[in-house]
């Protein structure tokens, strides 16, 4: 007798059925989904404006409208009658193209997000979802990949310094945090054996993977705010060293463009982490208590609370931390994140051929392996640095003025002892002598 233990669940090949969705349905679900997107940016900054005020012990917009609701939409307004300039020098097209794509491609990640499962609509049986096929989450990344040409081509065209200086720095951010946030997801892919976004949630009905797959929801997480520019990683627009980055030349609508486009963006990572992590739709331990709560319309509640709360999670962020140097950002997504985003991807994959030739219980084998990951990259983080043997030597001292200006020094230079400190200061009575 041989009995063959298979404990996580597989969806390899399940993909939403939308044969009984006409092309109106999928016309509605489409404008749905664009009014849903800016009306959800409007309340995010409303919620922003007044969660950090909070924090920071003051009110927040409270002038406009109950509760100073309308302040995003007079900010709307401002922007839309604010003179729009052009620079002499930028290249016109390019320059005009840049925030159209950052925009366009902020509202095509939506497309294949589950908001629930299938319903009656107007006598039709169809998936809350606009569209889905076996590659959803493949098509999400090469959106986002895609996206960030707004960024560097509106730095770039705008044929100046601070500009520029934003969009090389987003295009390193991106390439960095987009092989972490990568990897993270493939694990996914192996335990979920499916790309399809309503696959994976299927393939979550006993297990969220924030839990199965710990190491990789908390590298999803740290790369999803990188991939934002939200705080404390938001380089690409610091205001202390760049004003306002890739944006600075830009002002009234082509502004506001960018600005709905980073909003949006937060909403995008923020419904990918819920679909492949936290359940999608699914109300989880809910379902103990009450059968009907992964039926009808409620998943979509559910769907909603979990992107609000990966929402409010990086306004927490953007009130409590500071913004990393770019050397120190850089140095934690290639020396940190990539590594234990791939030695973890490698034991999830031997996890997974065990399984498929032994009966070993491979979620409690996956679960253990999580904990001991996480407790490793707390480790590595706090682990301090050693100092290199190999210290220059003395005779070749750091001259801040070699360039014909003074230049700060480099990690392991030192400035030469000021000659205020080499001479002892004379006491009181030698002055008086």
């Amino acid at each position: 007798m041989h009995a063959v233990v298979m404990t996580l669940p597989t969806a390899a090949g399940v993909t939403a059925d939308f044969s009984d969705t006409p092309w109106w349905i999928t016309l509605i679900k489409a404008v749905f989904l664009a009014v849903f997107l800016i009306l959800s940016v409007i309340m995010a900054l409303w919620v922003e404006r007044r969660g950090l005020g909070r924090m920071q012990t003051r009110l927040g917009p409270n002038v406009n409208g109950p509760l100073g609701l309308l302040q995003a939409v007079a900010d709307a307004g401002k922007l839309i009658m604010k003179e729009d300039f052009w620079l002499k020098g930028a290249e016109k097209f390019i320059y005009l193209l840049a925030p159209t794509i950052a925009a366009f491609c902020a509202f095509m990640v939506y497309a294949v997000i589950p908001f629930g499962p299938s319903v009656s609509f107007f006598g039709h049986h169809t998936p809350l979802q606009l569209t889905d096929f076996p590659v959803s989450v493949l098509y999400i990344l090469a959106i986002t990949a895609f996206g960030v040409y707004g960024i560097v081509l509106g730095g770039w065209s705008a044929h100046s310094t601070y500009p520029l200086f934003g969009a090389v720095r987003s295009a390193a951010q991106v390439i960095s945090y987009e092989l972490a946030m990568g990897l993270s997801i493939v694990t996914v892919f192996l335990v979920s054996g499916s790309m399809s976004t309503s696959g994976i949630v299927a393939a979550q009905t006993n297990l969220w993977w924030c839990v199965g797959l710990l190491p990789s929801f908390l590298i999803y997480v740290i790369s999803m705010i990188g991939e934002v520019n939200r705080l404390p990683f938001d380089l690409p627009e610091a205001e202390g060293e760049l004003v306002a980055g890739h944006m600075v030349e830009y002002s009234s609508m082509k502004f506001a463009w960018f600005f709905l486009a980073e909003y949006i963006n937060m909403f995008n990572v923020s419904a990918v982490c819920t679909t492949l992590f936290l359940g999608g739709w699914s109300a989880g331990p809910l379902t103990l208590i009450w059968q009907g709560a992964d039926s009808g319309w409620w998943p979509v509640l559910w769907f909603m609370a979990k992107i609000w709360a990966c929402m409010f999670f990086m306004i927490w962020t953007r009130g409590t931390l500071v913004r990393f140097r770019y050397d120190q950002f850089m140095r934690f997504g290639w020396k940190f994140l990539i590594p234990v985003a791939l030695a973890w991807f490698v034991l999830v994959a031997i996890v997974q051929g065990l399984r498929a030739f032994t009966d070993m219980d491979a979620q409690q084998l996956l679960l253990g392996l999580s904990v001991i990951c996480v407790v490793t990259m707390v480790v590595l983080f706090f682990w301090p640095e050693s100092k290199s043997e190999k210290e220059e030597p003395e005779s070749d001292k750091f001259d801040a003025f070699a360039g014909g200006y003074p230049v700060p020094p480099l990690p392991g230079q030192e400035l030469p002892v000021s000659t205020r400190h080499a001479v002892p200061a004379k006491s009181a009575k030698e002055v008086e002598k």
